[in-house]
């Protein structure tokens, strides 16, 4: 018998959990499916920064006011999914001051709140900072556990009913006229889901997944490196977010963890999201530029290294370079291309994962006649003040990840695969 239900979101991720938590909180019968584990994709090997905007302040104030926004609901919701590191701006000696001036008029214009502290004041918040730092910006960036986040919201969606089946791949959509009939599962499930309503939540990978049902989205896959590294001299602990002061480039991004710092991050641009080449470049560089902010980097001990893959959406960007395509976010409507019943949710940010989950069971709601409002920016994920609690989430979804690896007390890979039954409330 196929599966019947009033919506399937097809991807794992933080969107697509998100997304399934804000329906089924609306009273919808939901199915979310992902083919490896949740947050196998993009999610789980992020950076792991949680964005207070400031970094898009200048050139996406309308997307550097949305991460404040949701940097603060993710303060009030998330609980230890979220670690309220605060983050510095570093301008260095080689660094544009004009461009540091910059950057903090345009973060008041965007209510992003900011301090300047002189180097030597900087470097007595965080002692391994470079004698080269000439004053940085303060402002209320964070650390998110992508495992954490994403396990959280699943379980939220199957308190209120929702199926959640990981290691099921999508392998064909049926259509008929202007509709999707049936989607067909492979994996751990090898069965038939039958949905009023189907949203494309794959990011990376949404360009496959439309084009089962006929659909064009141009996405341009673009593979990032992150380096994880521990030396007594680093403090991590206490250490905020560090970001370098100027146009985003190579190794600008330090993220702390309890023990380890994440070195970040490199932009090239990939053909297939699952098969692509990696450098040896892109190691050095990343480690050599996070060490112009922070010496110890240099020489300290490598835990493990892991590349992820940006979501980009370039409809008409082919020729930009990756840097420049919008980190924005786009709910695609595809009754515009002849299939009613089917949206794509693409690019966006971690950060940003429930307001793209809000946009898009809007647009769900609006087209299946459902007149509920969202409730998720006012309602704790379930086991938001137990760590115990969202690591064994993160085990049942198998929805571990290099990103927090070393936070994530679980043992990672062991997910039972499909799962639909209710969780504790």
């Amino acid at each position: 018998m196929p599966i019947e239900t009033d919506v399937l979101v097809v991807g794992g991720g933080a969107t697509g959990a998100g997304t399934a938590r804000d329906l089924a909180l609306r009273g919808l019968d939901v199915a979310l499916v992902d083919r490896a584990g949740l947050s196998a994709g993009t999610s789980s090997r992020s950076h792991g920064l949680c964005h207070s905007g400031a970094r898009y302040a200048e050139s996406d104030p309308a997307g550097a006011e949305e991460c404040i926004q949701e940097r603060q609901i993710l303060g009030e919701v998330a609980g230890a999914c979220v670690r309220d590191t605060g983050g510095l701006f570093l301008e260095l000696e080689a660094d544009d001051p004009d461009y540091f001036a910059a950057k903090r008029e345009a973060c008041e214009k965007v209510g992003i709140p900011t301090t300047v502290l002189e180097g030597g004041k900087a470097r007595a918040e965080v002692p391994a900072l470079s004698p080269n730092v000439q004053r940085a910006l303060s402002v209320p960036d964070a650390v998110i556990y992508p495992s954490r986040i994403v396990a959280a919201n699943a379980a939220a969606a199957r308190n209120e009913g929702a199926q959640i089946l990981t290691h099921a791949p999508v392998e064909g959509m049926r259509l008929e006229g202007d509709r999707i009939a049936a989607v067909e599962l492979g994996g751990q499930v090898d069965d038939t889901v039958e949905a009023d309503f189907v949203v494309n939540a794959a990011g990376a990978w949404a360009g496959r997944v439309a084009a089962m049902a006929e659909v064009d989205v141009e996405m341009q896959p673009n593979r990032g490196v992150m380096v994880s590294v521990r030396d007594d001299a680093l403090e991590p602990a206490t250490m905020p977010v560090l970001n370098r002061c100027r146009d985003p480039a190579d190794g600008d991004i330090v993220v702390p963890h309890e023990d380890e710092v994440v070195l970040g991050t490199t932009s090239v641009d990939v053909d297939d999201p699952d098969e692509y080449e990696t450098a040896e470049w892109e190691l050095e560089r990343v480690r050599e530029e996070c060490a112009r902010m922070l010496p110890p980097v240099a020489d300290a001990e490598d835990v493990r290294t892991w590349w992820g893959v940006r979501p980009l959406y370039a409809p008409d960007e082919a020729t930009r370079e990756s840097r420049g395509i919008s980190r924005g976010f786009f709910l695609l409507d595809h009754a515009a291309d002849g299939v009613a019943n089917f949206a794509s949710i693409v690019g966006g940010k971690l950060t940003t994962y429930r307001a793209m989950a809000e946009a898009t069971a809007d647009l769900v709601c609006e087209r299946l006649g459902v007149d509920e409002p969202c409730v998720t920016a006012d309602r704790r994920l379930p086991g938001a003040d137990d760590s115990e609690r969202l690591d064994a989430f993160v085990a049942e979804f198998d929805a571990g990840g290099p990103s927090d690896a070393d936070v994530v007390s679980t043992d990672r890979g062991s997910g039972s695969g499909s799962t639909s039954a209710r969780a504790d409330r």
